[in-house]
């Protein structure tokens, strides 16, 4: 083997192990994927996709109302929908959303959905959670029967967007 095919070896070698190692970093501290199981998130997130989450967001954010988040609970994770922030007032009233007393508007949900959402609250959000919901109201398990409060740790983070099936590729918020 001559020299410069010995040395045309090891640059590949080297472009190999950095790619590796990036990639590692990447999936350990900044991006990560899950797969959404279960219809509590339809029509927004079907059963079977692929999503990516920043893992890296809430280390230099709040979660906000509306973010698509992952929650990683012992047994489970789970893809919920943040509808409440520390120190709300959540209440469901009529099939209506209130937050600290006020209507919401969910352009997220369809009619079904919004027709599923049965009366639940008035409560209160403690600090350090948060209170989520599923877009699939009728099925979801969420803040309201199981889940209860989540705590901001819990949260490990923000959906970004669908990468599989390919035909569904696209931004989650």
């Amino acid at each position: 083997m001559s020299e410069q095919s010995k040395n045309e070896w090891l640059e590949w070698i080297k472009a190999i192990v950095v790619a590796i190692a990036l990639a590692f970093i990447l999936r350990t501290f900044f991006f990560a994927t899950s797969i959404v199981e279960g219809a509590s998130m339809d029509p927004t997130l079907e059963n079977g996709e692929r999503v990516m989450f920043n893992k890296i967001i809430y280390y230099i954010d709040e979660p906000e109302r509306g973010d698509i988040v992952i929650i990683e609970r012992p047994v489970k994770s789970y893809v919920k929908r943040i509808v409440g922030q520390p120190g709300d007032t959540i209440e469901i009233r009529d099939h209506t959303l209130f937050i600290n007393g006020k209507e919401q508007n969910q352009p997220y949900l369809n009619q079904t959905a919004i027709h599923a959402t049965r009366d639940f609250g008035k409560v209160e959000i403690p600090e350090d959670h948060y209170f989520v919901m599923g877009d699939n109201r009728s099925i979801s398990k969420d803040s309201r029967n199981g889940l209860g409060f989540v705590e901001e740790s819990e949260i490990i983070g923000r959906t970004e967007l669908v990468i599989y099936p390919f035909n569904e590729w696209g931004l989650t918020n």
